[in-house]
């Protein structure tokens, strides 16, 4: 195959056709695809796992990007920038989305706003941290109880379809949706959360 590949595009050519392509990390999938999805708010309260994203964020003048004290805060921002004709989204981890029941409740669900949360799931896949592991056990009920859509986030190859047709649906809908990043796409090799 490298043979023929040779003769017909040359031994420069060659290489560049048979290497591995460059991957794109999560963090970047999900920059294009809030681009590609004009959400240009994000509101978000500090988060380890989320730096990345956050990070990337700061550094495209697409984005206006506001450090939350607290995640209803970052709730209240968004469903106002929604009313003011801007999309935007709530960053927070496992523990953060514990406080918002009440936000969602009165505000984003009655009021049909599509407020899109994505969260870094915290307390499973071997997470210590007791106050993180009961939170997490109770975040997809609750999801469920205020049927809020929510997808979970596991492998590179679906970010870009998953939070784009999210956002979308969310739109179209007008409803709340969730976006669950697991540590199984998020977690680096041999780093605990």
């Amino acid at each position: 195959m490298k043979s023929q590949l040779n003769f017909i595009l040359g031994e420069d050519m060659s290489e560049a056709v048979t290497s591995k392509p460059l991957q794109m990390s999560w963090d970047e999938i999900v920059v294009n695809t809030l681009k590609d999805n004009d959400v240009r708010l994000i509101a978000y309260v500090p988060d380890k796992v989320l730096a990345p994203l956050i990070s990337r964020l700061y550094a495209d003048d697409f984005f206006t990007v506001v450090n939350s004290a607290q995640e209803e805060e970052a709730l209240g921002i968004v469903a106002g920038a929604w009313m003011g004709g801007m999309r935007g989204i709530v960053l927070m981890q496992t523990s953060g989305f514990a406080t918002l029941p009440n936000a969602l409740a009165s505000l984003a669900i009655p009021y049909q706003i599509p407020v899109l949360m994505m969260i870094s799931e915290r307390g499973t896949l071997g997470d210590f941290q007791q106050g993180q592991v009961v939170v997490c056990r109770t975040m997809m009920p609750i999801l469920n109880c205020m049927n809020i859509e929510s997808h979970k986030l596991t492998a590179l190859g679906d970010v870009e379809f998953v939070v784009g047709q999210t956002i979308k649906q969310a739109v179209k809908t007008q409803a709340p949706a969730a976006l669950i990043l697991s540590p199984l796409l998020t977690a680096r090799k041999g780093e605990a959360q």
